[in-house]
C-alpha cells in the first residue's frame, strides 16, 4: 500500500514539472506572470546602468546614504520596471512607475539606514523589468562605525 501510494505520488510530481518546450520564447502577444508583455529578444528593452556599486565609504552607526542610480534604456521598446526590492528593510528603493522610453534616461533612489548596523555592508537591490538582459542588481557598499 505504502509503495503504490509512492509511486503514485512521483508519478504526480513528475507530470506537474513537466515544461511546455512547443512555446514560441518570440510571440509578442503572450504576457509574464508580473502582466508585462513578453517582447522578442530584439526588440527588448535593454539598460545601461552609470554606475551599478555606490561605495559611500565610512559612516556613523545611525547616519543615513541616499544614492540615485542612473541608468538609460539603450532598446527598441519602453522599459517596464515591476518592482525593486533590497536585501533587507533597511534598504528602501524607488522606482519610476512610468515606462521608460527608448533613448531616455531613469533613476532608482536608494536610501540605506544604518541604524543597527556595524561593520562591512553591501545591501543588495534587485530590479524586476522587461528588460533583456535582466537588469543588473545594484549594490550600496560601505562601512558602518560604532557611535
Amino acid at each position: 500500500m505504502k509503495r503504490l501510494f509512492l509511486i503514485a505520488f512521483c508519478v504526480a510530481m513528475l507530470s506537474a514539472c513537466q515544461n511546455n518546450t512547443n512555446q514560441d520564447k518570440t510571440a509578442t502577444t503572450d504576457s509574464t506572470s508580473n502582466g508585462t508583455p513578453v517582447i522578442a529578444d530584439a526588440d527588448a528593452p535593454k539598460v545601461q546602468v552609470e554606475k551599478a556599486i555606490y561605495e559611500f565609504g565610512e559612516i556613523t552607526q545611525g547616519e543615513k546614504v541616499s544614492y540615485e542610480f542612473k541608468f538609460k534604456n539603450v532598446g527598441k521598446t519602453p522599459l517596464i520596471i515591476t518592482n525593486a526590492t533590497a536585501t533587507c528593510g533597511c534598504t528602501v528603493p524607488e522606482y519610476p512607475s512610468q515606462p521608460i522610453k527608448p533613448g531616455e534616461e531613469g533613476s532608482i533612489k536608494v536610501v540605506f539606514d544604518s541604524t543597527g548596523k556595524l561593520g562591512l555592508q553591501d545591501k543588495v537591490v534587485t530590479v524586476t523589468s522587461n528588460a533583456n538582459p535582466t537588469f543588473e542588481q545594484l549594490h550600496l557598499v560601505g562601512d558602518v562605525k560604532e557611535k
